[in-house]
């Protein structure tokens, strides 16, 4: 599957990211993150990769387990419906609108941005629009680990707390390992709510697919 896919190159190269001395880990970053300046006035070889490199790096275990939190409970719902393909070109698709977003709002910016943020932002917003009114099951931490059945909606609320508070917040706000950037979440949820009608879908979810989900956040996969 493909979710299970970035899951596992999401996580391979952030333990390369973790093997690196920091300033190597810095280098890594500035070269293949985001840098909007260099995408706009200061052109370099090689900055027209970096939207899409940026979405396998990440600034540290919290901005990782985060988004993949949330990759792993909604992501593969989302694939049924679009199939394999679509799905990863969706992905993609969000991702790059994402960091798009973020270098038209800070174009001048000289700071890297990094994470998957902006293309699980596009997943959820998929989410929402084929599964309005879901619930799902999954497991919170507060200080104990609880399983609640929780509505989709709060959940797709609470990753833009999270990446509010736990990554940057806003414009230019940044750390030593690389930023990430409010407004490119906005841009990527905006891009999946646009592209998951216009990519097609390899089948229209049905009725049974809107009851609440398995305790990792995954209904059952009915066949057409």
């Amino acid at each position: 599957m493909v979710t299970y896919a970035l899951l596992a190159a999401n996580v391979t190269v952030f333990l390369f990211q973790f093997t690196l001395d920091p300033d190597a880990g810095r280098q890594l970053v500035l070269r293949y993150g985001v840098v909007p300046y260099y995408l706009t006035e200061g052109f370099h070889a090689g900055s027209l990769s970096t939207p899409l490199t940026a979405m396998f790096l990440h600034g540290g275990w919290f901005h990782l387990l985060s988004n993949l939190w949330f990759l792993h409970i909604f992501g593969d719902n989302v694939e049924d419906a679009l199939g394999r393909l679509r799905y990863a070109l969706f992905y993609v698709g969000c991702g790059l609108a994402a960091a798009a977003a973020h270098v038209f709002v800070d174009a001048d910016g000289r700071m890297p941005m990094i994470g998957a943020s902006g293309a699980i932002s596009g997943v959820l917003a998929a989410y929402f629009r084929l599964f309005p009114g879901a619930r799902v099951v999954t497991f919170i931490w507060l200080l104990l680990i609880f399983v609640r059945e929780l509505p989709a909606l709060l959940l797709i609320a609470l990753w833009f707390v999270l990446q509010l508070f736990g990554g940057i917040g806003s414009l230019g706000h940044v750390d030593d390992a690389g930023g990430t950037a409010f407004f490119a979440h906005i841009g990527g949820f905006v891009a999946g709510l646009l592209l998951v009608g216009w990519i097609g879908l390899r089948r229209e979810p049905r009725a049974d697919w809107r009851q609440p989900a398995d305790a990792a956040g995954h209904h059952e996969r009915l066949e057409p």
